[in-house]
C-alpha cells in the first residue's frame, strides 16, 4: 500500500523539480558554502581570542585578511543563493499547482460532480501555501542544517574530541524528545487541511446562495452557521500552532543545552590545563551553529512531513473517482443512439428515475423530450453524457456500449447546454472560443447561427461578460453557450431546459436557432409546449414517472388525446 502511495506522489514531486533541478543544486551549493564560512567564522573567533592572550600584530593582520575574505565570499554566496532559492521555490510551486490542476481536468464530468469543489479550492490555495513554505523552502534549509552539523562537528573533533563528546552527551535527551514530537505535528497539519477544506466549501456555498439568503432574510442564521464553522477551523489551527510552538520549545531547550554545554565542559578541561581558552570559545561557537540546527530541525522536519502528507492528499484527490478508461469513439454520429431497457436510480433512492426506457435517436434528427417534473428528462440527458455507468440495460452509440467508451471521446461527440449557463469573467469572444484559437470565419459563422449577431454589432465580441455573465441577458448567455457548442462542432447537441429561465419571446428565438442547425442530432428537454416549435421536431418523447408513455410527431400525439394531449392542454390553459 505504501509503495502504491509513493508511486502516486512521485509525479507531483517530479512536477516540482522539472526544469528546476539545477536551481536546487546551485542553491544547495550556495548554502553549503555559506555553512563553511560560518564554521570558519567560529574558528576565527577563537583564534582572535588566542591572539589577544598571546600573539602578535602580524598574526592579527593575517586573521583580519582572512576575515575580510570570508565576509566577501559569504556576501556573494548569500546573494546568489537567496536569489536562486526564490526562483526554485516559486517555479516549483507554480509547476506543482499547474500539474495538479491538469490532473483534475482529466476527471470526467461524472467524477467531478460527485465531489466538493471546496476540496480542490483548498488544495490549490491553503495546502499549496503550506507545501511552498514547509516542503520547498525548508528542504534546502534542512540540507543546510545537516551539512552545518557535519562540518561543525568535524571541526569540533579536530579542535578537541573530549569537549565535543561531552557536549553531545548533554544534548541527546532533549533532541530525541523534540524529534519524537514531529509525527503528531504532521497529523495536526492534515487535520487543519481537512478543516480548511470544509471552511472553503461552506464559504463558497454562502456566497453562491447569497440571493437566496437575502430573499428569505436568513442573514442571522447564515452568520451563525459561518461563526460555528469559522470557530471550528480556527480551533483546529490553534491546536496545530500550539503543538508547533511546543516542538519549537523542545528544540530551544536542546539548543540551549548544547550551546552552554561546551562552556561547562570546557571550564572543567581548562582548569585541568587540557585546553586553551580560545579553543573553548571556538568549540562553543561551533556548538552555537549546531544549536541553531538542533533548535529548528524538529519543527522543520515535522513541517516537511506534514507538507508531504498534503501532496499525498492531493494525489489521492486527483485520482479519486477518476474517470473510467475505455475505447475511443469516432467524433461523428453515423447511425444513432439506442437505449434498450434502460433503468436507473440515484444513490440512496428507492424509486427509479428511469424505468425500462427503450428509445432510438437517429443521426441528424431533432427530438423533444417532455414530461412533468421528476419524470426523468434530465436524468436521461445526464446518462447520455456519461454521468454514471450504474444503469441497467444498454445505451449504445453507433453500436458501441456507452460504459465502454472513453469519456474524452464522448465529449468530442456530445455537448450539453443546461439551464444554468456558466460564463467566465472575460470577453464574449473568449467565452465562445474557450480561450482557444479558431479561424475568424468559423467564429463568425457560429455567431450568426446562434443569433449573437445583434450583440456583436452593438457591443462587439470584446465586450466583457462579467462574473458568470452578469453583464449579459439570459438569452444572450444562452446564445453564447450555443455558439460555443457550434464552434466546437460536436455532432450531438443536448439541451436540458436551456430556455427555462428565459421569457417566451427569447425562449422561442433560442429554440428556433437550435432547430435551424442542420446536420446535428439534437435532443431538447423542454417544458415549453409551443405548437409552432413542437411541429418542427422529428419526434417527441413523452416521459411519465421515469418511463416512456408516448412518442411520435406533434399531430399524431394530439390525435391520440393521451398524456401529451393533457400536458399540452394544461400548458395552454
Amino acid at each position: 500500500m505504501k509503495e502504491t502511495q509513493q508511486a502516486g506522489v512521485r509525479p507531483y514531486l517530479h512536477a516540482i523539480c522539472q526544469n528546476n533541478r539545477l536551481r536546487f543544486a546551485v542553491t544547495l551549493a550556495g548554502y553549503l558554502l555559506f555553512g563553511l564560512t560560518d564554521t570558519a567564522f567560529a574558528i576565527l573567533q577563537g583564534e582572535f581570542l588566542n591572539v589577544m592572550v598571546q600573539g602578535s600584530l602580524t598574526r592579527l593582520g593575517v586573521l583580519a585578511a582572512l576575515l575580510a575574505g570570508l565576509l566577501a565570499v559569504q556576501f556573494a554566496a548569500a546573494s546568489a543563493t537567496y536569489y536562486l532559492k526564490c526562483r526554485f521555490v516559486h517555479q516549483g510551486i507554480a509547476q506543482y499547482k499547474s500539474f495538479l490542476f491538469r490532473r483534475l481536468c482529466k476527471k470526467s464530468i461524472a467524477a467531478f460532480q460527485r465531489e466538493s469543489t471546496g476540496r480542490y479550492l483548498s488544495l490549490l490555495t491553503n495546502d499549496a501555501s503550506s507545501i511552498e513554505e514547509n516542503y520547498l523552502n525548508r528542504t534546502t534549509l534542512l540540507v543546510t542544517m545537516a551539512f552545518t552539523v557535519v562540518t561543525s562537528l568535524t571541526a569540533m573533533v579536530v579542535l578537541s574530541w573530549k569537549l565535543t563528546l561531552l557536549s553531545l552527551l548533554l544534548s541527546l535527551i532533549p533532541a530525541a524528545v523534540s524529534a519524537a514530537m514531529s509525527g503528531e505535528l504532521a497529523r495536526r497539519e492534515r487535520a487543519v487541511s481537512d478543516r480548511n477544506e470544509h471552511f472553503v466549501a461552506a464559504v463558497k456555498d454562502f456566497l453562491t446562495g447569497f440571493a437566496v439568503v437575502k430573499s428569505f432574510k436568513a442573514e442571522d442564521e447564515m452568520s451563525a452557521r459561518f461563526d460555528a464553522i469559522n470557530q471550528k477551523t480556527e480551533l483546529c489551527k490553534q491546536r496545530r500552532r500550539w503543538w508547533d510552538c511546543f516542538v519549537a520549545a523542545a528544540g530551544d531547550l536542546s539548543s540551549s543545552v548544547f550551546m552552554f554545554g561546551p562552556y561547562f565542559a570546557g571550564a572543567l578541561l581548562a582548569l585541568n590545563g587540557e585546553i586553551a581558552v580560545g579553543t573553548v570559545v571556538s568549540v562553543a561557537n561551533l556548538c552555537g551553529s549546531i544549536s541553531w540546527s538542533i533548535r529548528d530541525f524538529p519543527g522543520f522536519w515535522a513541517g516537511r512531513k506534514a507538507a508531504r502528507a498534503l501532496i499525498d492528499k492531493a494525489a489521492q484527490a486527483a485520482e479519486e473517482h477518476a474517470g473510467r478508461s475505455g475505447r475511443p469513439i469516432a467524433p461523428v454520429l453515423k447511425e444513432g443512439i439506442r437505449l434498450s431497457h434502460v433503468s436507473y436510480r440515484y444513490d440512496g433512492s428507492s424509486a427509479e428515475a428511469l424505468r425500462d426506457v427503450s428509445l432510438e435517436f437517429d443521426a441528424g434528427k431533432s427530438y423533444a423530450v417532455v414530461g412533468g417534473s421528476g419524470s426523468g428528462k434530465s436524468t436521461l440527458l445526464s446518462l447520455l453524457m456519461g454521468a454514471s455507468a450504474q444503469y441497467g440495460g444498454s445505451i449504445a452509440i453507433d453500436g458501441q456500449e456507452l460504459r465502454d467508451i472513453d469519456p474524452d471521446s464522448l465529449y468530442d461527440l456530445c455537448s450539453l447546454i443546461g439551464q444554468n449557463v456558466f460564463l467566465f469573467d472575460d470577453t464574449v469572444a473568449n467565452n465562445i472560443t474557450m480561450f482557444r484559437q479558431f479561424p475568424a470565419d468559423a467564429v463568425e459563422r457560429a455567431v450568426q447561427r446562434s443569433g449573437l449577431a445583434p450583440l456583436a454589432a452593438e457591443r462587439g465580441l470584446d465586450a466583457p461578460c462579467g462574473e458568470n455573465g452578469c453583464r449579459l441577458s439570459g438569452g444572450e448567455r444562452q446564445r453564447v453557450s450555443i455558439a460555443r457548442c457550434l464552434l466546437r462542432g460536436t455532432p450531438v447537441l443536448l439541451l436540458d431546459e436551456a430556455t427555462a429561465a428565459l421569457d417566451n419571446q427569447t425562449a422561442f428565438a433560442v429554440t428556433q436557432a437550435v432547430l435551424d442547425l442542420d446536420g446535428l442530432t439534437r435532443l431538447v428537454v423542454t417544458h415549453r409546449l409551443d405548437d409552432a416549435l413542437l411541429r418542427r421536431y422529428d419526434e417527441i418523447i413523452v416521459l411519465r414517472d421515469g418511463a416512456v408513455c408516448e412518442r411520435g410527431r406533434f399531430d399524431q400525439l394530439m390525435r391520440r388525446m393521451g398524456y401529451f394531449y393533457s400536458l399540452y392542454t394544461v400548458s395552454k390553459g
